[in-house]
């Protein structure tokens, strides 16, 4: 643990500590590109966060792609940032998983620095600049675009938040989508999102918005039945996270699944 003489102590600034004890960021120039040499890295896809009355719903497929190829099979898109906050990611698996761990460190050293929680807004500014300070690897196709979702203690309500790959935060009314089947998520969410959504018809949305991708977009996952693997689903409200189990979720793509048969 770093000691610090009185001034020179960096608080709850994180990527201050970590500059002052010499660690590098959570992002790293890398090696110029060798023309013809595309190098192969996993890629997340599809997640999706939908709002509701008393909270927000973030989803995410399980798999990951390399080129034309399946790379896992079992990749958590969607995780927990803190009590009331979660991170969905798409992009470069290795740099959004890199990244993700970063957040959640400074979410924890933040509180334990200054004895509170950092609110909403200051979380998603924090993703921000690290989604900024990928630029470098983003330019040479390292891309990381998360959403990032919670409830907002302060306003007694879900909000959430897209970025872009330069850091640009946006934060959207409804619902968001991001990654290769995102176009076919939003399209769902669209049609089927009302003002003063239920907690379980967001569910059912968010579900149904990840089958209708996995089934026009190959770099999708959908609920794999003979493996057992089941989307990350997870609400987040007043009470805090909370991930729903496979059991409900193969309910769930179970009536989706006959609702399409009967189309």
């Amino acid at each position: 643990m770093p000691f610090f003489r009185l001034g020179d102590d960096p608080g709850s600034n994180f990527p201050e500590l970590l500059r002052r004890i010499g660690v590098t960021s959570h992002s790293a120039v890398l090696a110029p590109a060798v023309p013809g040499h595309e190098l192969s890295v996993p890629h997340a896809t599809t997640c999706v966060a939908v709002k509701f009355a008393d909270g927000v719903v973030m989803a995410g497929d399980r798999r990951a792609t390399s080129g034309n190829l399946i790379s896992h099979r079992t990749m958590e898109k969607v995780v927990q940032a803190d009590r009331h906050s979660a991170v969905a990611i798409a992009g470069a698996a290795g740099p959004a998983m890199e990244m993700v761990k970063m957040f959640q460190l400074q979410l924890e050293h933040y509180e334990k620095v200054e004895g509170n929680a950092l609110s909403l807004e200051g979380k998603a500014n924090q993703l921000s600049a690290m989604v900024r300070g990928n630029l470098p690897a983003a330019m040479q196709g390292m891309v990381v675009v998360p959403i990032f979702a919670g409830f907002d203690l302060r306003r007694s309500a879900g909000r959430l938040w897209d970025f872009d790959a330069t850091g640009g935060r946006y934060e959207e009314r409804d619902f968001v989508s991001t990654g290769s089947g995102s176009l076919h998520a939003s399209t769902v969410m669209k049609v089927g999102y009302h003002s003063g959504l239920g907690r379980d018809e967001a569910l059912q949305l968010a579900c149904r918005a990840l089958w209708e991708a996995a089934d026009a977009d190959s770099a999708t996952g959908g609920p794999d039945v003979l493996r057992g693997i089941y989307p990350v689903v997870a609400t987040i409200d007043v009470d805090g996270w909370e991930r729903i189990d496979d059991v409900d979720l193969s309910t769930r793509f179970d009536s989706i699944r006959e609702e399409a048969s009967r189309r």
